[in-house]
């Protein structure tokens, strides 16, 4: 199940991530600031799709794998960090919003394998703020990234406005899922009391 059509999608959106960073690296000659703008833009969009469509297409084709599992939320991930540190080098969001998103993702990525350990996935699945915290995030990079009017509308500041809030609701459901996590997390080291008695 390692290249199947929906594992194969994430593997492409793996492999733009190099593409996406080395754009702005090309000479000026080649493209210009608003040509590079937009093609990294295009090309954050286009890996947003394949995520969608490769959970799709794993439900539909009846291909969904463990192995799927894991790697589709590290190809989010992975460009998610990848497009915020971009932003911060590009002088378009503050350093400290890249890392207290990027640092929430480590942190509930770790809760998350931490909790499967102990079968208790259940109690950090993915929560409403969850996905408030991602629409917010996946339409302020975008919108940071292109940096120029659409239709005489200025993306700049409301980019920054939404990845404030998606900072914000970052931490909020960061201390959803820890308080979620809390009864786990107080008690004994689980490889000491093991997993049926964690349950």
């Amino acid at each position: 199940m390692l290249l199947n059509i929906p594992n194969s999608l994430t593997w492409a959106r793996i492999a733009l991530i190099p593409l996406f960073v080395g754009v702005f690296y090309f000479p000026n000659d080649w493209f210009d600031e608003q040509s590079k703008n937009l093609c990294a833009t295009l090309i954050f969009v286009v890996a947003a799709i394949t995520d969608w469509f490769d959970g799709y297409l794993a439900r539909a084709l009846n291909q969904t794998s463990a192995f799927g599992a894991f790697l589709d939320p590290v190809a989010d991930k992975l460009m998610v960090a990848a497009a915020l540190i971009l932003l911060v080098q590009l002088d378009r969001v503050d350093a400290s919003i890249a890392v207290v998103i990027i640092g929430r993702e480590i942190t509930i990525s770790a809760l998350r394998e931490w909790m499967a350990r102990l079968g208790a996935s259940a109690g950090v699945a993915v929560a409403f703020v969850g996905k408030l915290k991602t629409a917010a995030q996946m339409t302020a990079i975008p919108l940071l990234l292109f940096n120029a009017p659409i239709l005489s509308v200025d993306t700049r500041p409301i980019g920054s406005i939404l990845v404030y809030i998606a900072a914000a609701l970052t931490l909020w459901s960061m201390g959803y899922y820890l308080h979620r996590a809390m009864p786990h997390l107080a008690g004994e080291d689980p490889r000491k009391q093991g997993v049926d008695r964690a349950r």
